[in-house]
């Protein structure tokens, strides 16, 4: 064990005591309000900045997966008991539960997720601002009357499925779990909520932190760690399950949807992106350059709305990878928890290698490497974890499996494009639709093209801007189902239509209608 790695291990066994936990008989999962210790096999993570083992915990297993369902359907009934006004107010309490844990939670994000603290200090802050905006909406989920053609009172009313079975990914869980679980509960809803196999621990913490703050139903909030064939399937074909929301990559999704639809059970697929970046000739290029590397970089390019695909005019290609390539030279790669590093490691090993082979298929085919595609020099002996620098790859063709498969690394891939009809054919030109930018100072043109774009997210003269206010999703292999904002709440709900008759003396129609 190296010194970086033992560093590591302390920093994680003392945040973890500030909850009861213990790294050695770690109880990973939150299940009817307490700590349980899984069942199944021991599961190992390797610390993303030394590649040696960090962690080890117990995979749930299906007895847990039941306890877990059993105690949201109990206390589902108990949250939808109360006023949606109480159920605003006690929502409104949780988010206070962040209070005083937010360097806490970050740093244990940043030590399994190898992502710098200071990035998942500020997911921390989305995950407050989540609970905030949805606990306003409780007492505003308002159904309607329809002004049927006979004698009844028609309403519709929106109502919660019962219990969701929530699966979140490796590359943001404290996030992700947090802008699943508000829109669920303020839905009325109970929550099963599985993270990556990779990435449990701040996820159980969270639901922790928000039961006891906003007196929550114990058991309305339930996390459980493990494996996919195990957990995961456990919870997709639990019975109590009603709606499955998944975010992650399109393979696992059409897995979900599938089991899903096994049971007649509706899904919400947030899945994959290969998003666009386009920049016309036209566009103010220092701006852009700056996009380009946020669009990337930021996540060490484990995002799923990452901009991977760099669009330039051909006007203004070479000046603009001239000032692109020199600027990547700035971006620090470092340890997590170095406030002055812009990326860390990627998450995983077989992550890891994944990207290292896409670039190495796509040097095969004919790309140029412009930048990066190997370890970064200035990184420590020890950090013999799962570093890349920032990686630019030239003469990319749309026939380039990095053209067209997500990454999930930082590694950008640069196509040109002569016409706005170009631009389009390629930035539509695969299979995702998640998200897109444009870089025009021509605003016409700017929305001409946004408008034409198949993605559910576009920006202007920006890139990455999101809100809990405004809806996020995508299309295709993207998949379907909107998160954040009023949209994301609807997903939560169904509708029950009330028919009340209100002649006086009844009707009864022997079939359909009666009108």
């Amino acid at each position: 064990m190296n010194a970086l790695n033992q560093q590591a291990r302390e920093r994680l066994a003392e945040r973890l005591d500030a909850y009861g936990l213990t790294a050695d008989a770690l109880a990973a999962n939150w299940i009817d309000g307490r700590f349980v210790e899984g069942e199944g096999e021991l599961v190992t993570l390797m610390d993303p900045v030394t590649d040696a083992p960090l962690l080890s915990y117990r995979d749930a297993g299906a007895a847990r997966v039941e306890a877990a369902a059993s105690a949201a359907e109990r206390a589902q009934r108990e949250w939808m008991a109360l006023t949606a006004s109480e159920r605003g107010r006690r929502l409104y309490r949780a988010a206070t539960g962040l209070d005083g844990h937010e360097e806490r939670l970050a740093g244990l994000e940043s030590l399994i997720a190898g992502k710098p603290q200071r990035d998942c200090l500020g997911e921390v802050g989305k995950v407050r601002e989540m609970f905030e905006y949805y606990a306003g909406w409780c007492d505003k989920q308002h159904g309607e009357v329809i002004d049927v053609p006979s004698s009844h009172l028609n309403y519709v009313q929106r109502v919660p499925y019962g219990v969701v079975g929530q699966i979140t990914p490796w590359n943001a869980p404290l996030f992700t779990c947090g802008w699943q679980l508000a829109p669920a509960l303020a839905a009325g809803n109970g929550v099963v909520l599985k993270p990556s196999e990779l990435t449990p621990i701040t996820s159980a913490i969270l639901a922790r932190l928000l039961e006891r703050a906003g007196e929550l139903p114990p058991g309305l909030i339930n996390i459980v760690n493990g494996l996919g064939p195990s957990t995961g399937a456990a919870l997709t074909s639990h019975p109590a399950i009603a709606k499955l929301v998944f975010v992650g990559s399109p393979e696992t999704g059409r897995r979900i949807a599938e089991a899903g639809a096994s049971r007649l059970v509706p899904s919400v697929l947030e899945l994959g992106g290969k998003s666009a970046n386009i920049v016309f000739a036209d566009a103010a290029l220092d701006d852009a350059v700056a996009g380009a590397q946020a669009a990337i970089f930021a996540a060490a390019g484990q995002s799923c709305v990452a901009g991977s695909r760099l669009l330039l005019q051909e006007s203004v290609a070479e000046a603009f990878l001239a000032r692109l390539t020199q600027a990547v030279k700035a971006i620090r790669v470092g340890l997590p928890d170095d406030p002055a590093a812009r990326m860390g490691p990627l998450q995983n090993a077989a992550q890891y290698r994944r990207v290292q082979q896409l670039i190495e298929q796509a040097l095969a085919e004919g790309a140029t490497l412009l930048a990066g595609g190997e370890r970064p020099a200035e990184l420590p002996d020890e950090a013999q974890g799962y570093f890349l620098a920032p990686t630019i790859l030239g003469d990319v063709t749309p026939e380039m499996r990095v053209a067209s498969e997500e990454i999930f690394g930082p590694v950008l891939s640069v196509l040109t494009f002569r016409d706005e009809a170009e631009a389009v054919a390629l930035a539509n030109g695969t299979r995702f639709g998640l998200a897109g930018a444009v870089w025009s100072q021509d605003t016409g043109k700017a929305l001409r093209v946004a408008h034409q774009l198949r993605a559910g997210t576009v920006w202007v003269n920006g890139y990455k801007s999101i809100n809990v206010m405004s809806p996020f999703g995508g299309f295709g292999d993207s998949g379907y189902g909107r998160s954040s904002g009023p949209d994301g709440l609807r997903e939560y709900t169904t509708t029950r239509s009330v028919w009340v008759e209100t002649a006086p003396q009844a009707s009864v129609a022997a079939g359909y209608g009666s009108s």
